[in-house]
């Protein structure tokens, strides 16, 4: 049976600040993220199942990545944990209530190791993720590949 790929495109609005970072991006900024999603597998073969002819469901991806990335960081505020990071979230705690506290620096390129850690342990079984693209501008993106990864 063939192996087949799909991807799926998702788009969140995050802020974040690099903590320590020796330019511009030290400061507060927001972008708008596109993360390109690539799973891989065979087809369902079974003519008697309901999904017969699919490798996944797009509603199923949909999901698990909303849920794994997408709810977590839409319209978030995002930092590298430590004294400072929790100083600035407890006094924005008040009025603000997504801040997001990460263990790695929230640069696109750990963003997205962290994004497949979050969905190889969450998509079902049969399905391999194979590719990540975060854009953090419409010219500037990282991507991530699970062959590289192994």
């Amino acid at each position: 049976m063939a192996r087949i790929r799909l991807t799926k495109e998702f788009s969140f609005e995050s802020a974040h600040t690099l903590d320590g970072y020796d330019g511009l991006c030290r400061e507060i900024h927001g972008h708008s993220y596109r993360l390109f999603v690539t799973v891989c597998g065979e087809p369902q073969s079974d003519t008697a199942h309901p999904k017969c002819g699919m490798v996944m469901d797009f509603g199923d991806l949909k999901r698990i990545v909303n849920r794994e990335v997408v709810e977590r960081l839409d319209h978030s505020f995002v930092m590298r944990r430590g004294e400072r990071a929790e100083r600035i979230r407890e006094a924005l705690g008040g009025s603000f209530g997504k801040v997001v506290l990460v263990d790695y620096q929230p640069t696109c390129e750990n963003m997205l190791s962290d994004f497949a850690t979050r969905l190889r342990a969450a998509l079902p079984e049969g399905i391999e993720l194979h590719s990540l693209r975060l854009h953090e501008t419409a010219s500037s993106y990282a991507e991530w590949y699970a062959e590289d990864n192994e």
